[in-house]
């Protein structure tokens, strides 16, 4: 796997427990949780950043809130008890078949 791919991953899991984080702070008004926005969202940053040198934007952005917002409705499901309707969890689905088709028919993943 190409190292810009991990750089990616890790990007994705930082901005996952920077948003799952995000909600448990509770606004903001708890320290530990607060903290752990900052500095995952921080870290998330700079792996995307990373990960810009090798690939373009549109298509690494796709990717990163694509897996974003379908970790993030799991997390909410299993975490904080969150349930999805039908439709709900079809374009979820649409969501992963997308970032499968960049990632293997596209040729723009290469700068």
């Amino acid at each position: 796997m190409p190292m810009h791919y991990l750089y990616l991953i890790l990007a994705v899991l930082f901005e996952t427990i920077g948003t799952t984080a995000l909600q448990a702070s509770q606004q903001f008004t708890r320290t530990g949780p607060t903290i752990v926005v900052v500095i995952a969202y921080g870290l998330a940053f700079f792996l995307l950043g990373l990960t810009l040198k090798f690939m373009p934007v549109g298509v690494v952005y796709a990717i990163w809130s694509g897996l974003g917002i379908v970790f993030i409705a799991c997390i909410g499901f299993v975490v904080f008890g969150q349930r999805l309707d039908l439709p709900a969890i079809i374009g979820l689905g649409l969501i992963l078949s997308g970032i499968l088709v960049i990632h293997l028919l596209s040729n723009t993943t290469q700068h």
